[in-house]
């Protein structure tokens, strides 16, 4: 389940690196408007043709998914090679593209890091090759998070990770704790919690977690990053919005009624077994990976939606999930592309990822699918999960964006913001910190910051 969690370190690059790979890099197909589409018959002909494509992915046994193309198109054969995951994994695909040799044809990549490879012309518009047929298969906001402003298509879909909050009931229960939907009553119920019990907090917001920031930061509107072209960003991570995510949250921290502990780590799971933490906030892969994590606990706990902001526009952010992208230097751009396309909308496929790896999906065929819906885990009571962040899933805002150096973000903002709330200090303050570094930051590398 490792695989699940947001690895915000996807690398930087320079914009002078990024212009330099955009002339190096080759294969690409440019905007949707100017690409011109593949015929059914080029494409029927390459897929009757021997062709051996290779697979950059961390998945766990996606053979499984690979065995249903290759029995489709048995001409075509794909290696499967797992490079790594996170750093590694894109440090090992820049380092191929740069050279100009040993990348591969389809590369998993999430959803996060996808501005990090258009602005080095490094994926394939998968445009011209039928993707855009298959944008109403997927989840709205999902077709947000791969598609370009010129109709390109940088990626498919595979999985997703829509917010919402796991809960103990027999503590909430306990100490008379209603299931909070709104954020006031959210605070309320933390310092009630906590004052009863101070060895229970209502959640832990980890401080070395900007995933969960992001995700936060999505569900309450905020537009952190805008680009604009290939050389023009906006950065506002210390906005209206986000200044009320640093009082809230920060005043939360400094009064001791949280916990900022560092997520995926011993004492952290210690937490969870031992009934530290009440709630999780967290993505629709958390259910899974908490039932395998919290033994213990099984049973106890439940799903529900994030608290509100505005209770009369329900609204939740995404944190994890990633695609299927195929690479501007394959030699074999049709096969590759079609891959990419069958991996993630063939419906059989589609619901091995769920079922066999337990992703969370980004199709709407599988979301109002009774058999995936109506799972009732017993370490969850016996109650539907997977309906529940199905419902949740409809409610993420398809307009947020990534910068093109996520790991530089993620790395100020633990140095920043995290290390605010581990602190018990400024959190709002250091939300100006962040804005300063990555403002500097990004001049650096040679990008027009607007508003800066």
């Amino acid at each position: 389940m490792s695989r699940r969690l947001f690895l915000t370190t996807t690398g930087a690059v320079s914009l002078g690196a990024a212009l330099s790979a955009c002339g190096g890099s080759g294969g690409g197909t440019g905007g949707a408007s100017s690409a011109k589409p593949v015929s059914q018959a080029d494409i029927d002909k390459a897929m009757k043709t021997p062709t051996e494509l290779t697979f950059w992915t961390w998945v766990p046994d996606v053979e499984q998914e690979v065995a249903l193309f290759e029995k489709k198109y048995p001409a075509i054969k794909v290696k499967v090679v797992n490079a790594g995951q996170g750093v590694a994994h894109y440090t090992k695909l820049r380092t191929a593209l740069k050279a100009g040799t040993g990348a591969p044809d389809m590369v998993q990549i999430e959803y996060q890091a996808i501005p990090t490879f258009t602005i080095t012309n490094s994926l394939l518009n998968l445009a011209p090759y039928g993707a855009s047929a298959l944008k109403g298969r997927f989840v709205d906001w999902t077709w947000g998070q791969v598609s370009g402003p010129d109709g390109e298509v940088w990626a498919i879909p595979q999985d997703t990770g829509p917010m919402g909050m796991l809960y103990r009931k027999d503590i909430f229960d306990q100490h008379g704790i209603q299931v909070p939907t709104a954020w006031d009553e959210f605070a309320a119920a933390a310092r009630k919690l906590h004052k009863a019990d101070p060895d229970v907090y209502l959640t832990n917001l980890a401080a070395n977690e900007p995933a969960a920031w992001h995700g936060l930061l999505w569900q309450a509107g905020a537009k952190p990053y805008t680009t604009s072209g290939k050389s023009t960003l906006a950065i506002s991570v210390d906005d209206a919005v986000s200044k009320k995510l640093g009082e809230y949250w920060g005043g939360l921290a400094k009064e001791g009624v949280i916990s900022t502990d560092p997520d995926f780590t011993d004492p952290w799971y210690a937490g969870f077994n031992k009934g530290k933490y009440a709630t999780w906030l967290t993505a629709a892969w958390g259910p899974a990976f908490l039932s395998g994590s919290a033994k213990s606990t099984a049973g106890n706990w439940r799903a529900a939606p994030l608290p509100q902001w505005d209770a009369a526009k329900p609204v939740s952010g995404n944190w994890g999930g990633s695609t299927t992208a195929v690479t501007a230097s394959t030699k074999n751009p049709i096969a590759a592309a079609q891959f990419a396309q069958f991996l993630n909308s063939d419906p059989a496929s589609a619901k091995m990822f769920a079922t066999k790896q337990f992703f969370f999906p980004a199709t709407k065929a599988l979301l109002a699918d009774a058999s995936f819906t109506g799972s009732a885990p017993a370490f969850y009571g016996g109650q539907k999960v997977n309906q529940i962040f199905a419902d949740i899933s409809d409610t993420v805002s398809p307009e947020f964006q990534w910068p093109p150096f996520l790991d530089q973000a993620a790395t100020d903002w633990t140095e920043t913001v995290g290390k605010s709330l581990a602190a018990k200090s400024d959190t709002v303050a250091a939300l100006g910190t962040w804005q300063s570094r990555l403002t500097t930051y990004a001049k650096k590398q040679g990008f027009t910051v607007k508003g800066a």
